[in-house]
C-alpha cells in the first residue's frame, strides 16, 4: 500500500493486517515525473496487479499508467461523464439533477474520463445539502468500489474502447437493484 499522506488511516490499517505500507512524499522529488516513476516503481516492485485509487487526489502520470495500463481505477463521487473534477457534489445540486451518484473507472490520461466499469445512482431529494447527498454518494461509493475490485481480481471484466464488459452478467451497482440503499437519508 502507499500513500502520498503519512496520517492516512489506510497505513494504519494495511500495517494492522501486516500489508506492507509506504509512503511516498511528493516534496521528496524534482517534479510529478520523477514522483509518478518513483511510484510505478514501487508498485511493480510488490508485483501490484491493480491500482486501487483512494483518496489520492493527484493526477496519475503517464510512468503509472503506461506501467499498469488498464489496470488502475478510481471512485469518482457523480455519475461519469457528468461533473468531473472537484466539488461535484455542490455542481450536481446546482445543476438541479434529479440522479448522482458515483462512478467506478480506469483511469487514463485525462481528469475522470476513463472507461466506466460501474456505476450505482443516488436520487438527488429537494431537501439535500452537499453533506447529506455526499453521505448517501459514499455509501454506494463502500458498496461499488470492492464489487469492481472483485470483478476485476476474477477476471471478468473486458475492455473494448471505451465499453467495458462484465464477464457472467451484469454488476449490481445500480440504484434499481438496491433502492432502499440509494434514496435513505443517512
Amino acid at each position: 500500500m502507499l500513500s502520498d499522506n503519512p496520517g492516512a488511516f489506510a497505513l494504519e490499517r494495511a500495517r494492522k493486517h501486516s500489508i506492507p505500507a509506504e509512503i511516498v512524499n511528493k516534496g521528496d522529488f524534482p517534479g510529478k515525473d520523477a514522483f509518478n516513476a518513483e511510484i510505478a516503481r514501487r508498485l511493480k516492485s510488490y508485483g501490484v496487479e491493480l491500482v486501487a485509487l483512494a483518496g489520492f487526489m493527484r493526477i496519475i502520470g503517464p510512468a503509472v499508467l503506461d506501467a499498469f495500463p488498464m489496470r488502475v481505477i478510481n471512485i469518482h463521487p457523480s455519475l461519469l461523464p457528468s461533473f468531473p473534477g472537484l466539488d461535484v457534489q455542490r455542481k450536481a445540486l446546482e445543476y438541479g439533477v434529479k440522479l448522482s451518484g458515483c462512478t467506478v473507472h480506469f483511469v487514463d490520461a485525462g481528469i475522470d474520463s476513463g472507461p466506466v466499469i460501474i456505476q450505482a445512482a443516488v436520487p438527488v431529494l429537494d431537501s439535500d445539502t452537499v453533506e447529506s447527498l455526499s453521505r448517501r454518494i459514499l455509501a454506494e461509493e463502500h458498496r461499488i468500489y470492492p464489487e469492481a475490485i472483485q470483478l476485476f481480481s476474477e477476471g471478468g471484466l473486458g475492455v473494448n474502447g471505451r465499453r467495458v464488459s462484465v464477464e457472467g452478467g451484469k454488476p449490481s451497482g445500480t440504484a434499481l437493484e438496491n433502492p432502499e440503499t440509494s434514496i435513505s437519508e443517512g
